[in-house]
């Protein structure tokens, strides 16, 4: 680490969780991915919701093209002081998202659900119009 580099406190970075204003912590680095928001392929939606976490997790499983990663530089701002940084990785929905109000279930969890039931719904109709 060289003295130009700026450590964050975790409480620092999770309030810049807006369209206006999001940082995101992947790797132990702090990016301001505010300009990137409405360029981002998966929309703002999917990068507010890693934001007041570490967001590694979210990053590592939506399968990042290297350019993607190397795109990250021009975003990076410094480092995150781990020794502040929550250990549990929960689901956050974005606070520009109307549809995503607290106690209701993200898009994705609403139809995991509806498929948990459907599918094994279908496949008893199926086999009861088979064997009828």
């Amino acid at each position: 680490m060289t003295s130009q580099q700026k450590i964050f406190e975790f409480n620092e970075v999770k309030i810049h969780d807006t369209t206006g204003d999001c940082w995101v912590i992947i790797h132990g680095n702090v990016y301001d991915v505010t300009p990137f928001l409405d360029e981002h392929p998966g929309g703002a939606e999917v990068i507010l919701s890693s934001t007041g976490k570490d967001g590694t997790i979210d990053f590592e499983n939506s399968g990042h093209s290297d350019e993607a990663k190397q795109l990250m530089g021009k975003y990076y701002i410094g480092e995150i002081d781990q020794s502040g940084v929550p250990l549990t990785l929960s689901y956050r929905a974005g606070k520009t998202s109307e549809a995503n109000t607290p106690g209701s279930d993200p898009p994705q969890e609403l139809m995991a659900k509806i498929l948990k039931f459907l599918v094994p719904f279908m496949i008893l109709v199926m086999a009861f119009i088979a064997f009828k």
